[in-house]
This record gives C-alpha cells, structure tokens and sequence, in this order.
C-alpha cells in the first residue's frame, strides 16, 4: 500500500470541509448528541473559518492518500495559530482525521511521523495534541507512541462541555 502526503491549497478549501465534516461525524457520531455534533460542525467546518486556518502562516495542513485514494488530512499548528500554549517552542497536531475505511492501516502513524518530522524541522522541542477523554483507541495510540498526559482543557462540542486530555511528547535534539 502506498501513503502519500501533500499540502492542502486554499483552492481545495470545500473538498477539505466535506472531509472534516465526514472524518468527524464518522469518528464522533455515534456517542454524541446529534443537535450538538449539527452545531459543532457548522461553527468549526465553516468555509470562512478553514480559509482563514489555511491561511494562515503557522498553520499546514496535509492530505493524506493511500493507494491514490483521499483517506484523511492532517492539520499542524506552531507559534501563535496553536490553540493554546501548552510548552516553548512546540508543535500541535490539531487533527489527525481519517475516513473510516482507512483506519487501522498505518496512516495514523504516517501522519504522525511526518508530524514529529516537521517539528524536528521547525527546530520545535515538544509535540502536544488533545484527545478526548472517552476516546480510549486514540489515547491507547499515542500513549503507544510515547504521549504522555499532561493536564486536560474544556472542547466545546456545540454548547456540550467535553474534556481534552493534552498529550505530550518531548523531543530530542
């Protein structure tokens, strides 16, 4: 199977939205309540919010293919365009989303290590990512690939108050 990455454009803003919408009802759907998951995916996949995040200079996002097929994107953030300031000179992974058909097919781990490798590219000293608490398949696979918890913050699923737990990984020189 062949993965391949490449930078999202802003002229592929709407095929990014039907793919945040997708990966996120797929994942989330089930043990959430639908008014709320509508509300969410309004506000966060709008395509004046992603314009702006792609925008913006701190901010990469990536879509990932397996086989030449689109299975999922990944969304890094550094400086300022983080969503809050967990450590100096770090690297978010905002997102690493995938349809479901592709999961469990080393894409993750793909996306991942290419995350690990801008960030070693950026000069960065720690990589963090939230993970929702009751997402125990995520939080088993970064836990496996050297995450550690440190802390928890409020994600805000339409007016539902869930909590994140930030997951850390330090990085060697």
């Amino acid at each position: 199977m062949k993965k391949d990455l490449r930078q999202v454009t802003v002229a592929e803003v709407k095929t990014l939205q039907a793919l945040s919408i997708t990966t996120f009802s797929e994942t989330f759907a089930t043990t959430n309540d639908p008014k709320e998951l509508t509300l969410y995916l309004q506000k966060a996949y709008a395509l004046e919010k992603l314009t702006r995040e792609l925008q913006d200079k701190d901010s990469y996002f990536y879509f990932a293919y397996l086989d030449g097929e689109l299975a999922g994107y990944l969304k890094l953030n550094v400086n300022e365009a983080q969503t809050e300031q967990v450590a100096l000179n770090a690297l978010e992974i905002e997102r690493i989303y995938l349809k479901a058909d592709f999961k469990r097919q080393g894409l993750g781990r793909f996306l991942l290590e290419h995350a690990l490798k801008v960030a070693k590219e950026k000069h960065c000293s720690t990589v963090w990512l939230g993970v929702w608490e009751k997402n125990f398949s995520a939080l088993a696979f970064y836990k496996k690939l050297g995450f550690t918890e440190q802390g928890a913050h409020s994600f805000f699923l339409g007016n539902e108050e869930q909590t994140d737990l930030i997951m850390v990984k330090r990085l060697e020189n």
